[in-house]
């Protein structure tokens, strides 16, 4: 691997890190029905606004959210959409698994 390749998938790694964790998921989702404040999301997460906005720093750095100023608060949405298909092939890979259980 050297060159354009190797930069290539080493970005891809970095999104990839940036989507591997359970609460930054369900923020995608969240963010697929409709933007949010940055308060919003943490009453849905339960957890601390440091932390939520940490999360939201990681996706944002990634390129998968993008977030607008609004009076006192920031309003997240999703920027690229087709991150969802991935999350659908994803399922597909766990639903296989299960009927492959299913099937010993």
């Amino acid at each position: 691997m050297i060159g354009l390749d190797k930069r290539k998938y080493e970005e891809l790694a970095r999104i990839s890190k940036a989507l591997a964790h359970a609460t930054r998921l369900y923020i995608i989702h969240k963010l697929d029905e409709q933007e949010y404040c940055v308060k919003e999301l943490t009453e849905m997460i339960g957890a601390d606004i440091s932390t939520v906005s940490k999360h939201l720093t990681i996706l944002k750095n990634a390129g998968i959210i993008i977030d607008e100023k609004r009076g006192n608060c920031v309003y997240y949405k999703l920027q690229c959409r087709c991150v969802l298909l991935m999350f659908d092939c994803l399922t597909n890979v766990i639903d296989s698994n299960k009927n492959k259980m299913n099937a010993i």
